[in-house]
Order: C-alpha cells, then structure tokens, then sequence
C-alpha cells in the first residue's frame, strides 16, 4: 500500500483482527455481487468504501424511481440506467482503487458459471428464488462461500453457506427447491427502507470477514431480524446429507 491508502484505510489498520495484513488481503479480492438493489447497493457500497480490490455487479434490471426509497446506491440521475452501471458510477466516486465491473445480463447458469469461479466470495443480493437456487449451485460447484440475504415488510434474514466446508449446509439444504414457498414481492407487500440497508450491510461485513479470515461467520446460523420490534433471533442449520445439490460432496 501506498502512504494514501494507509491514510484512507487506517480505521481498518487500527483494528488488531485487520491490520494491514487483513487490508491487503482486501485490495487483492475480487467479490461477485448478484442483484444492485435494496441489499445490493449498500452491500457494494461498503465493500467498494472498504478497498476490495474487484467487485463484480451482476443485474440486469434498470433504476426507477420506486426504488429510490431503499436503493441507496442510485440517484435520480440514474433513472432509467442500468443498476448496475449505477452502482459501478457509485463506488467510482468513493473509491478510486476499486475496480467495478459492471455485468448488465440476467443471472442465468452459464453467466454464474462463467464469474463465480474467478471471485473469492458471493453476495446473493436477489430477490427471488429461482436466482438464489442458480446461485447456489454455482458456489457449491466452485466451492465458493455465499452470504445470502432477503428482505420483506418489516423481516429480514441472512447467513453464509461457506460452500469450501464440506460439513456446511447450502442454500438448498434450508430452502429446497422442491417445497419453494410462494414468491413474495416488495412491489406488491412492500418493504421497509432501513430493513434492506441493514441486512445489506450485515452481508458486506460477513463478506469483509471471509475475504480477512476476521472472527467468526455466520456460517450454520440463520440469523432473522424483526424490524418492528428490532429483534433479532438466529436458528441453526445442518447440512443435509439427502440435499439434491450438495448431498453428494
């Protein structure tokens, strides 16, 4: 790092389970974000304001303006562009040693395929389950770790699958595909504007934790917050040796 870096990361370095050992480790990771709304946006705002080196934005919806209430990542001038370039245009502004590619495809398999074995960790940012189960198949191929989050009406969940354990569960052996509940929409159930920054940020710091190696994830803790009353309760999860997509590794 140069003496402009030590400067802008300092708060890191200070912190003894970071150090500049754990910033550098930073500056050279390379984070897939898949979804640049309400849990992506400050997701990849603090990952990009935290130096990771490279960060892929993958969504291939545009701005508009409902999403003003909660996507923090976007801004009026941005309506009708594509999130994810609006994201890329945001961290640019924080942070110039991140690199940001902007990637404005839908999320199908061969475009997980083709990203999730390049990065060091995935962000599920999404908002559906069909993406979350092609996601997770990706990172239990590539053996790569996943923080996932949801959010809705006033609850929100997150957790990590770290996928290179081979006694972790997947997204799969909790949500299976087969007994999928029914899709629930913020554009028709709507969300609460603080619920998804909170959850996005929770999956930025879990990010930031494996890319360092910093303290302990969530991995086999499913960690649910009620934001009317502000209370969070966890649940633990098992892998499941019969899960269709990871039963066999």
């Amino acid at each position: 790092m140069d003496d402009s870096q030590l400067l802008r990361y300092s708060r890191h370095i200070f912190l003894n389970e970071l150090g500049i050992e754990g910033q550098q480790k930073l500056l050279g990771s390379h984070v897939l974000i898949v979804g640049a709304g309400g849990l992506g946006s400050p997701a990849a705002l603090y990952l990009g304001s935290a130096g990771v080196g490279h960060i892929t934005v993958v969504d291939h919806d545009t701005v508009d303006s409902t999403n003003l209430q909660r996507q923090i990542a976007h801004s009026l001038a941005e309506l009708g562009q594509p999130k994810a370039l609006s994201v890329q245009k945001s961290i640019a502004a924080l942070n110039t040693d991140v690199q940001v590619t902007a990637v404005t495809e839908r999320a199908t398999d061969h475009v997980l395929d083709t990203l999730v074995q390049k990065v060091d960790v995935v962000l599920d940012c999404t908002d559906n389950f069909a993406t979350r189960h092609l996601i997770n198949r990706a990172c239990v191929k590539f053996r790569k770790p996943l923080v996932s989050g949801a959010a809705i009406r006033f609850d929100g969940q997150v957790t990590v699958y770290d996928l290179r354990e081979s006694h972790s569960p997947c997204y799969a052996c909790v949500f299976p595909e087969s007994i999928a509940p029914a899709e629930a929409q913020c554009s028709t159930m709507g969300v609460f504007a603080p619920l998804v920054g909170i959850m996005g940020s929770v999956q930025a710091a879990e990010a930031l934790k494996l890319l360092t190696g910093a303290g302990k994830s969530l991995s086999g803790r499913l960690q649910m917050l009620d934001a009317l009353d502000m209370a969070w309760s966890e649940m633990r999860i098992v892998k499941n040796s019969a899960c269709s997509v990871c039963g066999g590794y």
